[in-house]
């Protein structure tokens, strides 16, 4: 089994301590980490901690750099980073991650311009916060267009979606048919009740036949 660990929000760290404690996670877990990250998206959060939340151009430059320091951080001897965010000289982070050259990177978010480059030129997966199969469909296509830019296989991009699930199981199983029709591997069940565990059971029951699905 994975160990799926999101960084809620890159803004509340800085890259470099993000850096060291997924290389504790990954060892801890006997190099089973899948590294999650995104631009950040809950102002409230930032507003009750007196953090700054910036515009949209301001978290992805942050995101930009965080992906910089960060995989330098677990592949280089040292790092030197020179940004309008974070500047770091002749960084050590030792020990690096079990995993070789790191961790698979998640990255979350839709953004076409910037968001699905950076997922063409980190990600070992890209994550929709949601949509429709077809909104879904039409980002895939952006990031494929991306990775052709990078000179990337798209094929080496998992692709996962985040799925509002509710109590009926046979139409969960079309959701997420539909979604595997156009590309995604990955969809992740997101519950949202006043009873999470009740639901989460619930869904439990479906999780044999939605693994056959693809």
């Amino acid at each position: 089994m994975r160990v799926r660990w999101v960084w809620k929000s890159r803004t509340y760290r800085h890259p470099a301590e993000l850096a060291k404690m997924a290389v504790t996670v990954d060892h801890l877990s006997g190099g089973r980490l899948e590294f999650g990250i995104g631009s950040a998206w809950a102002e409230n959060e930032h507003t009750m901690l007196g953090l700054p939340f910036g515009t949209a151009g301001d978290r992805a430059d942050r995101l930009e750099e965080a992906l910089k320091i960060i995989t330098s951080l677990w592949t280089e001897p040292r790092t030197t980073h020179d940004g309008k965010h974070y500047q770091l000289k002749d960084a050590i982070a030792e020990p690096k991650p079990v995993q070789t050259p790191h961790p698979p990177i998640w990255i979350g978010g839709s953004g076409r311009k910037r968001t699905l480059r950076m997922a063409a030129e980190y990600a070992a997966v890209w994550n929709a916060a949601g949509g429709t199969p077809a909104e879904v469909a039409e980002a895939s296509a952006v990031l494929d267009r991306h990775c052709a830019d990078v000179g990337r296989d798209p094929a080496t991009i998992r692709r996962s979606v985040q799925i509002r699930a509710g109590d009926d199981l046979d139409a969960l199983q079309r959701t997420v048919e539909e979604f595997v029709a156009i590309g995604v591997s990955d969809p992740l069940l997101i519950v949202q009740t006043d009873d999470p565990v009740a639901r989460a059971e619930r869904l439990a029951e479906a999780l044999p036949r939605l693994r056959q699905i693809g």
